[in-house]
């Protein structure tokens, strides 16, 4: 850089500008700090900045010139930023999916957690092969686990001890439609020889109604008769007892049913008019308990079972129970609490089960009872029920292999 050479004093040079001392870290116009002098140069200042041109006027200190912060050069007042609406709601959307997967998945453990996974079917004896489509058996007993005195005496138990089965029904859950069949507690079967549980003992077979076998050995046995009488392998086992059936129909708000005549019966306590009306969880065990006054017997009995336990899963599985917490959470306490089911059985399979009764009682399917030859064979257990071999041969071919079902119970 070429060196300026200050004209001294008197030399014909323009006078020296005098200008008032400085702090050294300012610059000669008191505006920027003095610039460190490059290594080798002159200490030499000639009112210039890289990238800035000093000066008074408008550009001076405290000027509002247009390169000035306030100017019409500068970069005025900061944005202010805008709101990311898109943002915040994808936020709150993800945050609503994962807290509605926590509750759901909270809600299943739970629930899954209060399945009674008691009867082992892996200990029923020489089981038939496997068909098409799932096989449940549904069982209602007379058990009065739990009940105080005052429950069984509002709700007409009695007070016998251990318990039977007060209604057994088949669901065959397939493509081709699902089917209820109800089974009459007291058809005549052929129970098959078995090892008792208690004594180990082979005990040889016999011809006895078929809720004998519940009452002998239980939900083992039993379905051992049923696979040995119908050559139809049980997939599933549910049972339910007196107290758990009425608190379940509680837990939904009760069950709309159509009365199909004037009922009244001591025995089951049941005292209904004709028509469609709300039942509670008292008058439900009521109705499907009653068999005594009605023009089939149990025949009916099992027609009023099926049909009120198909209006049960409807109403259980509406979505005005399973969207409302304040119902869908007493329903599955109160179901769950007193469900018995295999040990293999799931809430997955559960939800299944009622899902196909539901499907059932909205015309997607069939209820039906086992076909029957002689509904008042005199045997030497007293009155039972025969069924038609020849239908239930035919009903059971066409389940196993998941054919539509073409025979009717008579």
């Amino acid at each position: 850089m070429p060196q300026v050479r200050r004209s001294a004093p008197g030399a014909g040079g323009p006078p020296p500008y005098n200008e008032p001392p400085l702090p050294p870290d300012l610059s000669p116009h008191g505006t920027i700090p003095r610039q460190q002098a490059s290594q080798g140069y002159d200490d030499y200042d000639d009112g210039y900045n890289t990238g800035q041109v000093y000066g008074h006027g408008n550009g001076g200190p405290g000027g509002g010139g247009p390169h000035g912060p306030g100017g019409p050069g500068g970069p005025g007042p900061r944005p202010v930023r805008p709101k990311n609406w898109k943002r915040r709601i994808t936020i709150g959307l993800v945050t609503l999916v994962v807290l509605l997967l926590a509750v759901g998945i909270g809600t299943y453990i739970w629930a899954d957690s209060k399945l009674r996974n008691e009867v082992d079917l892996s200990k029923v004896e020489d089981r038939p092969g496997g068909g098409k489509g799932t096989n449940y058996l549904i069982v209602g007993s007379d058990s009065r686990e739990g009940m105080s005195d005052a429950d069984k005496k509002k709700l007409h138990t009695g007070s016998a001890d251990g318990r039977r089965t007060d209604s057994m029904i088949l669901l065959h859950v397939g493509e081709n439609g699902n089917t209820m069949v109800s089974l009459p507690r007291d058809s005549w079967v052929t129970i098959p020889a078995f090892t008792g549980s208690e004594s180990g003992r082979r005990i040889p077979q016999s011809q006895n109604k078929l809720n004998a076998s519940y009452s002998s050995e239980g939900p083992s046995l039993l379905v051992r008769t049923i696979e040995y009488n119908t050559g139809l392998k049980i997939d599933h086992y549910a049972e339910i007892g007196f107290d758990g059936f009425a608190n379940l129909v509680d837990g939904v708000g009760g069950v709309d049913i159509d009365v199909p005549q004037d009922m009244k019966d001591k025995k089951s306590g049941n005292d209904l008019k004709k028509g469609k009306q709300t039942l509670d969880g008292q008058q439900a065990l009521a109705f499907v308990r009653q068999r005594y006054g009605l023009a089939g017997g149990d025949l009916d009995r099992t027609k009023n079972q099926q049909k009120f336990l198909s209006a049960l899963a409807n109403k259980a599985a509406s979505p005005s129970t399973i969207m409302n917490p304040f119902k869908l959470y007493p329903t599955m306490g109160a179901g769950l609490d007193n469900l018995v089911v295999d040990k293999d059985m799931s809430l997955w399979d559960v939800k299944d089960m009622f899902f196909a009764m539901k499907s059932v009682s909205g015309g997607d399917g069939k209820q039906m009872n086992m076909p029957v030859s002689n509904p008042g064979l005199a045997t030497s257990k007293g009155s039972a029920v025969q069924w038609d071999m020849t239908k239930v041969k035919q009903l059971m071919s066409e389940l196993k292999n998941d054919d539509k079902v073409t025979v009717s119970s008579n």
